[in-house]
């Protein structure tokens, strides 16, 4: 699923950074992207292995959307910058917060396989190109992130919420 990743990235053509935890159980020095990928994405892509600023890179002006697996806290990071989203939930209440985000069209989920749950790099891309690049579909989703953003980012709500729950 790594690879089909890293081709569909090479096949969106979209700039990109992608922090990446090496899969369990592979060294830390051992290559799990395609053979040659980093060297045809020099210049527009960007893969770094364990743990970066999230929020810091998020803010950066330069940031189109967000590749999440659409746990609550990644999702409110990313809205919370107004950033549409490329989903891709794993487990747990990734896959009805991805579902509840798809139908406020916030962004796409990457397309699965009914059966297996795999996905390939023609969907991966194709999710990728809706949300970054083309534009009439991507106008949609920035607009709704930017809606979400508001309720969000509003500080004053989210302290109502909790002095009437408290109450």
């Amino acid at each position: 699923q790594v690879h089909e990743m890293a081709h569909g990235l090479e096949m969106a053509g979209a700039r990109f950074v992608w922090a990446m935890r090496p899969p369990r159980g592979v060294p830390d020095d051992m290559d799990v992207l395609p053979p040659g990928f980093q060297e045809r994405t020099h210049g527009h892509g960007l893969v770094t292995m364990g743990w970066v600023p999230q929020n810091t890179v998020l803010a950066h002006g330069a940031v189109g959307a967000f590749l999440t697996h659409c746990g609550r806290s990644s999702l409110i990071e990313g809205l919370l910058y107004g950033h549409p989203l490329i989903m891709l939930p794993i487990s747990g209440d990734q896959g009805p917060n991805a579902r509840l985000m798809e139908g406020r069209k916030v962004g796409l989920q990457v397309p699965r396989d009914e059966d297996d749950g795999s996905f390939n790099r023609k969907g991966f891309a194709k999710a990728v190109r809706a949300v970054m690049v083309e534009e009439e579909t991507r106008r949609v989703f920035v607009k709704n992130a930017m809606k979400l953003q508001e309720v969000v980012a509003d500080k004053e709500l989210h302290e109502r919420y909790i002095d009437e729950f408290v109450q």
